[in-house]
């Protein structure tokens, strides 16, 4: 690099934009007999003769490299010391964790939303890593796609936040403020307001992401510390000249090894060093820097607001943040800042906070790290605790925390050095050479033959001699890339490179089972103490299946009520579970629940720990899951986009999970207005399925229909009718839908009918009806057939004319389609559909059929594949059962049609032509049912005889009745 990105090599740089000379506000560079300007030059000169050997002469650079200095006097200057950190590095956790021993404050300011602050003593009941979570269903004064907002803060041990949180819970006089922006200024600078959705999921660096990693969703991650260059040839740069193949490993070779045995002002020194070089070279994104500044104003009026409220001293606080924000330049930055700062009010937005499960794998996907980086850190924790004996802070009470120890006074705090006597640690740190270490064979060797043992259980056909080849070639790769010792990304990819093959043999790669035998994903628990109350509610209502639902994976249940009536009550919030939560949560094995039907015993998968952030997230919009449920009910009918299939379906569930007639009831009127409202049939055939199967249910489990039942039918009655004529000419409605609509007037016509609905009506509609289609003809005959408009003969008779005609029987499969299709409303035309049908194969030629057949399949399969069940049968009652026979079948609409009785008299005795055979031919049975009823009567002794007087014999016998109806008519 020869100059800044803005300014370009050999300029001076400007007052504005990053690269600029610091201004005349706090960030103004210290006077030659300053402290700072003695304490740090040597290190000035140092960076003055790089710039004029790089640059040839000083310019920008010279401004950028003397001006990272000027950051890094300002910030060691500070009378409220800052402890500059980075997100999940080892390094931060063991300095803070040393630091606090040393320093003991008694005010921590640490950079995390305020609002969280309540839910961070639940951290003790968890197993990290866990993200602390603000989420809110109903937003006001945000656009409505953001819905659901949601912000989460991971933590992990491995965290330098979560050593000083332990330390402030835990100690006692100690206090915890949290200084950043809350959750609602986080939507609220969003810079994309209005435009879309807040944030998306990173993806992966590289690889096949895990399931894992979803545990945070599509919530905004706040990151304490995210130091990465913003600046796009930078990390280029440096990735390139540390051979490395992305950010975790450059960071972890040349910062968290050097740092690890470091003093206190050295990490810090290089911590502020960092952070003012990727803030000079970060891109002029305006939007991106305004709410960098603008939230390092909010935190330094926070804490000087805090100063001046408790009066506490500010050698006695620490104040935690990320590296990028330590090196600030705004004007308000320390307790001695001058710039005025106004912090807008909050929205309306109700929010929920409660704490769930993260993994390593979230975390990575999240913020865009390598797979595999933050399991890599956490051995790298754990070898740093090891290496120096540093004891950290540990939450009391968390799981495998150490019993905690009698409470001890806290110790006075250390005075610290005044700032003025701050040493120059920089110069001394950027000229030492790397220290080599030692090649540690036994930790290697150790590594090379766990990696094989895992590769064999996973598949792999790995021997000794591949634990010999990783071992050497992660020394080869190690020297290649001018390091000593290899790192755990040199040992995975030499493990890559000699134990993958072509094809993996198991479910997971060798890069998944390095990171595995490295630490593996460590999933975080929520702990049944931190639980929202309606999680915890499940949990006590589904304690007599007896599971631990906290742990993860797939559990069964076996539930039989009828030895044990009470794991009914489990049954009722398993289903309910299972519709509110995603797929996988709770899976019925064995059972179903439909309306009017229950299982006395089910099966079920449960995965409630797996999925505990759905549970958790539940919990944020209700007390119980009835309550929840009954929500999104109401949510669904009297949405925006709310359709009748949609409401019908919010009533089926009403009914079939809560059994609650009044919210059955109150939707059933919603459905109504929104099918009065509707001016298209797209939902037709969802509308028939759910009012039948609703019909269905009242009918036999209650003694009346409900009232919004009977004015739906005659609304859905004279609705559909006048939308028919409409529907059989619209391009944009299919020939289902029309189907559909006819099978919702046919089917509902005699309830219709009694409601007080008019025939006349739908034969009206049907008559205006002129499709011109050949599957909406075919329908509008079959409607014809239901309506009495058209003789089955006629239409036999229509059909074999298409047959006869050349020019039709191209399209005589879409005509077939019709008639399919038409079984919805004319359920009674199967036979007719097979006849046409049979006809087709039996009196088209080969040279015609065969082009034909595959477009009848396709046609029938595309749009008519669940009925075609309906066929099959009427076929086998048709066609014979054995092939033998079929030479001599003869098709019954073949069959020559018998004559009537001559003088359309009642049949013999005999039982002649096709009436009641076997009636005639036993007369005794049809005695004694006349007899037990007590009627009287005799049979024609002959077919001569008589058969008895014709008419109505009951009307002679009991002329009372037709004489009121004749008075009631006549009105007499």
């Amino acid at each position: 690099m020869t100059g800044s990105p803005t300014n370009g090599p050999g300029r001076t740089p400007s007052t504005n934009g990053p690269g600029r000379t610091p201004s005349t506000n706090g960030s103004a560079r210290p006077s030659a007999n300053s402290p700072g300007q003695a304490s740090f030059a040597a290190l000035r000169e140092q960076l003055h003769e790089a710039a004029t050997t790089f640059a040839d002469g000083p310019g920008a650079l010279e401004g950028i490299l003397l001006g990272m200095v000027d950051d890094v006097d300002r910030a060691v200057r500070e009378p409220l010391e800052i402890f500059p950190v980075c997100h999940h590095s080892p390094a931060s956790a063991l300095a803070m964790a040393r630091r606090l021993r040393e320093k003991q404050p008694k005010v921590v300011y640490l950079e995390l939303c305020e609002d969280m602050a309540p839910l961070l003593d639940e951290l003790r009941n968890c197993r990290l890593p866990v993200a602390v979570q603000a989420f809110a269903s109903d937003v006001d004064g945000f656009p409505a796609e953001w819905a659901p907002l949601s912000v989460v803060a991971p933590i992990t041990e491995a965290s330098a936040e979560y050593q000083a949180i332990a330390y402030a819970l835990d100690t006692p006089g100690v206090e915890l403020v949290l200084v950043d922006r809350s959750s609602d200024h986080v939507f609220q600078w969003d810079s994309r307001h209005g435009e879309r959705a807040p944030q998306e999921p990173s993806p992966p660096a590289d690889g096949v992401p895990e399931p894992e990693a979803a545990l945070h969703g599509e919530a905004v991650g706040v990151e304490i510390g995210d130091l990465r260059p913003r600046f796009a040839e930078l990390e280029e740069h440096l990735l390139r000249h540390g051979k490395v193949r992305h950010w975790s490993e450059w960071w972890h070779q040349y910062v968290e090894v050097p740092l690890g045995d470091s003093d206190h002002e050295a990490y810090r020194q290089v911590m502020f060093l960092v952070g003012s070089l990727f803030r000079r070279l970060a891109p002029g994104d305006g939007d991106r820097v305004r709410v960098d500044e603008d939230r390092e104003r909010y935190m330094w009026t926070r804490i000087r607001e805090h100063l001046a409220a408790g009066g506490a001293d500010p050698e006695d606080c620490l104040y935690v943040c990320g590296a990028f924000h330590a090196a600030s330049r705004v004007e308000e930055f320390g307790v001695a800042g001058s710039g005025p700062f106004t912090i807008s009010p909050r929205s309306a937005t109700t929010w929920q906070h409660g704490l769930i499960p993260s993994s390593h794998a979230a975390i990575e996907a999240q913020f865009g790290l390598a797979p595999g980086s933050v399991s890599i850190a956490a051995t790298q924790w754990a070898k740093n605790l090891k290496r120096t004996r540093v004891q950290p802070y540990r939450l009391a009470g968390q799981d495998g925390a150490k019993k905690p120890r009698a409470t001890k006074e806290a110790a006075p705090a250390v005075t610290a050095p005044p700032p003025e006597a701050a040493e120059d640690r920089l110069s001394g740190f950027l000229r030492r050479p790397p220290v080599l270490d030692t090649l540690d064979e036994a930790e290697l060797l150790g590594w090379s033959v766990d990696i094989v043992r895992a590769a064999r259980r996973s598949g792999y056909l790995a021997s000794t001699a591949d634990a010999i080849a990783v071992f050497e070639t992660s020394i080869l790769l190690a020297g290649m890339r001018d390091r000593a010792k290899p790192t755990p990304y040199d040992f995975q990819d030499a493990a890559i490179t000699c134990i993958e093959k072509d094809a993996v043999p198991g479910r997971r790669d060798v890069r998944r089972l390095v990171e595995i035998m490295m630490g593996g994903d460590r999933i975080g628990r929520v702990g049944y103490d931190a639980l929202p109350p309606l999680a915890r509610d499940v949990h006590d209502r589904l304690a007599p299946l007896e599971l631990k639902l906290q742990q993860r994976g797939v559990q069964r249940a076996l539930l039989d009520m009828n030895s044990r009536p009470e794991l009914g009550a489990c049954s009722d919030v398993l289903w309910m579970l299972r519709r509110l939560m995603p797929h996988g949560a709770a899976r019925p094995i064995m059972g179903e629940r439909k309306l009017g039907e229950r299982s006395i015993q089910e099966s079920w998968d449960l995965a409630l720990g797996t999925h505990q952030r759905a549970l958790i997230e539940l919990g944020y919009e209700g007390v119980s899951i009835e309550q929840v449920l009954e929500q999104r009910l109401r949510r669904d009918a009297y949405g925006p986009r709310a359709t009748t299939a949609g409401v019908l379906a919010a009533v089926e569930d009403a009914t079939l999970y809560l059994g609650s007639r009044r919210l059955a009831d109150e939707l059933g009127a919603r459905a109504l207005e929104v099918l009065a409202a509707e001016r298209t049939v797209d939902g037709a055939p969802e509308v028939l399925r759910r009012v039948r199967g609703l019909l269905a249910y009242y009918r036999t489990a209650e003694p009346v229909l409900p009232p919004w039942v009977e004015s739906f039918v005659k609304a859905g009655y004279a609705h559909y009718c006048t939308l028919l004529p409409t529907a059989f000419t619209d391009e944009d409605a299919t020939v289902g839908q029309v189907a559909a609509m006819l099978g919702f007037l046919f089917s509902m016509e005699s309830l219709a009918l009694s409601l007080g609905c008019d025939r006349a009506q739908l034969e009206l509609a049907v008559a205006q009806s002129r499709p011109t289609d050949p599957e909406r003809t075919a329908l509008l005959w079959a409607a014809q057939v239901q309506l009495g408009a058209l003789s089955r003969a006629e239409l036999r008779e229509r059909c074999g004319e298409l047959l006869a005609n050349p020019m039709v029987v191209p399209a005589y499969p879409r005509y077939l389609s019709g008639f399919v299709h038409a079984l919805v409303p004319v359920p009674g035309l199967a036979d007719v559909v097979v006849e046409a049908v049979s006809n087709a194969f039996g009196r088209l030629p080969d040279p015609v059929l065969l082009p034909w057949l595959p477009s009848l399949i396709t046609t029938l399969r595309a749009g008519a594949a669940d009925l075609a069940p309906v066929l099959v049968r009427e076929a086998g009652r048709i066609f014979p059962a054995r092939l033998a026979a079929l030479d001599a079948w003869v098709p019954p609409w073949r069959e020559a049609p018998e004559a009537d009785a001559p003088g359309g008299g009642v049949r013999p005795a005999g039982g002649g032509g096709r009436g009641a055979t076997l009636l005639f031919a036993h007369p005794e049975t049809l005695d004694a049912v006349a007899e037990l009823l007590g009627c009287d009567g005799t049979w024609a002794a002959s077919e001569g005889e008589p058969a008895g007087p014709a008419g109505a014999v009951l009307t002679a016998r009991h002329p009372d009745t037709a004489i009121a109806w004749e008075s009631l008519l006549t009105g007499a």
